[in-house]
């Protein structure tokens, strides 16, 4: 009587998608060999493994600055192996990138390296100043404007990446080991404002090797081993190991 019901119950919405995605470099490595999984709306979760396991190729790929030889990324289930020309920046608008280095612009204040995305957008000035405003503030540094990055400590730089990364209302967040220069209390705060994004509609992907971090957490955790996903752990086994 109620066959087919349970199905059309709360379904789970993808965002990113990963459909047996393979990369080889020039030269025969391969980065990436077969590569599949999902993460829904509003979920956070890690991405893990040793050096040169493919963390950081699996963000490219979902950022478009690499492109897989086999496979399928799909984004709200647009194929990006059909996206070029102009559709690539259209593409990276829905995402935000957090760098371990932060990659600020240092002779631009605080307020400008935020500004920078909606720039580029053609975003009118006075709206910039209130998103901007408004994102500094929500990060604790909104009294940093005016400062340019060299007068800020590490944390603040980082909070400045951020901001500049949230500040365009990505779809996704994805962060390549964002806290790998930074000490246990920052870390831990960093990643308490990433926890706080799947509530107000971004989803949150982390590349990190600090498997302490990472088992803290208690989210959802990717394992990469030489390419492959080696397992696909759940929250729930985190919670008491």
């Amino acid at each position: 009587m109620f066959s087919g019901a349970p199905s059309a119950i709360l379904p789970v919405m993808t965002l990113l998608r990963f459909d047996n995605v393979s990369k080889q470099y020039p030269g025969g490595q391969a980065a990436l060999t077969e590569v599949s999984f999902s993460v829904a709306r509003g979920e956070m979760l890690f991405v893990t493994g040793h050096s040169g396991a493919g963390k950081s190729t699996l963000l490219k790929l979902i950022q478009l600055a690499e492109r897989p030889n086999r496979g399928a990324v799909l984004l709200n289930e647009r194929n990006l192996r059909n996206v070029d020309g102009r559709g690539v920046a259209m593409h990276r608008r829905e995402i935000g990138v957090v760098y371990q280095d932060h990659r600020l612009l240092t002779d631009r204040s605080v307020s400008e390296n935020v500004a920078l995305p909606l720039i580029l957008r053609g975003v009118r000035r006075d709206e910039i100043r209130k998103r901007v405003r408004a994102m500094l503030d929500r990060l604790g540094i909104g009294t940093r404007g005016d400062a340019l990055p060299g007068q800020l400590s590490a944390g603040e730089q980082q909070r400045v990446g951020i901001a500049r990364a949230l500040v365009g209302e990505p779809a996704l967040l994805v962060a390549d080991e964002p806290t790998g220069n930074l000490d246990p209390t920052l870390s831990a705060e960093i990643m308490t404002l990433f926890a706080a994004l799947p509530e107000r509609g971004t989803s949150v992907l982390v590349a990190s090797h600090d498997l302490a971090l990472v088992k803290r957490m208690k989210k959802r955790v990717l394992v990469l081993d030489h390419g492959k996903l080696l397992d696909d752990i759940r929250p729930e086994e985190l919670a008491d190991g």
